[in-house]
């Protein structure tokens, strides 16, 4: 049976942290775990199941490519679901996004144009996850840094029409709509205001770089690099989503020149603050 989802927020564990986990039981809330750390490293998965006798655990993906041309890596999909056989997990989520080729991974989350023929080929792909791993699958908005002139729909009615088509649910990663908001220069608010809210199952938030682009007007380009603390605009952004979604179980990311353990649990306190404050504002607003 899985167990109930919490409603604050948790924190992202990496293979850099896991003996220290393992050993002191550190107060958290939830733990989310990349399954492509553990498939192949039996020591790992012996300590992330030990664990899992303690802490909810949430799985998210970085391999599973739905947005891969040439299908669905089975094999892959079939290692994973015996890893959430074994954990149980709260949620299950990936990227939308495509990270395979012929065969090859890459080591990036590539995007994709967002028209009626990725519409289908995504929801072919997503209907197929679903049924491999027997659960829902929280799709994450991406981070971007350029779109297709093709495209012939906004993002959000992109994702609004997966989970039209397939049930799926939606994980709303609220540091990537800033960076993509910066680089692309589209409002981020009014992106929330769009964001499919019923769907949504759980956000993210994580830090990024600021990098100087070269060209005949110099730009700052946002780089989603999960190697720093939250910025400020994210937090504010943060408290617009959890006003307009309710409360969600939220990820700290840190993926990149990981701090100590107790850093991490840091900034999950200070998202359950953040989150209370603007659940606060909303009550004494109906009160009033």
């Amino acid at each position: 049976m899985t167990p109930r989802i919490p409603t604050t927020a948790g924190v992202g564990l990496r293979l850099q942290h896991l003996a220290e986990v393992a050993a002191t039981r550190p107060p958290a809330a939830w733990l989310e775990i990349h399954p492509e750390n553990f498939l192949a490293n039996p020591h790992a998965r012996e300590l992330l199941e030990d664990i899992a006798r303690d802490y909810p655990i949430s799985v998210h993906s970085v391999g599973v490519s739905v947005g891969s041309v040439g299908g669905l890596d089975r094999q892959h999909l079939g290692r994973v679901r015996g890893l959430i056989d074994r954990l149980d997990p709260i949620m299950v989520s990936g990227h939308l996004a495509w990270s395979t080729h012929e065969g090859d991974y890459l080591n990036d989350l590539l995007p994709l144009p967002y028209d009626a023929e990725s519409v289908a080929l995504l929801a072919d792909h997503i209907n197929e996850v679903q049924d491999a791993l027997g659960r829902p699958y929280h799709l994450e908005n991406p981070s971007s840094y350029l779109g297709f002139a093709h495209s012939t729909m906004t993002e959000t009615a992109f994702l609004t029409e997966l989970v039209r088509r397939t049930g799926c649910r939606l994980l709303c990663d609220v540091s990537n709509i800033h960076v993509s908001a910066q680089n692309l220069g589209y409002d981020a608010f009014r992106y929330i205001d769009e964001f499919p809210a019923e769907a949504v199952g759980e956000m993210h938030l994580g830090g990024f770089v600021v990098e100087d682009e070269d060209g005949p007007e110099p730009t700052q380009v946002l780089i989603d690099t999960h190697s720093r603390p939250i910025d400020e605009n994210a937090w504010d952004l943060y408290a617009y989503a959890v006003r307009r979604f309710g409360p969600k179980p939220t990820l700290i990311e840190w993926d990149n020149d990981l701090p100590a353990f107790a850093t991490l649990t840091d900034e999950a306190r200070r998202a359950d603050r953040v989150a209370a404050e603007a659940l606060g504002s909303v009550r004494h607003a109906v009160a009033v």
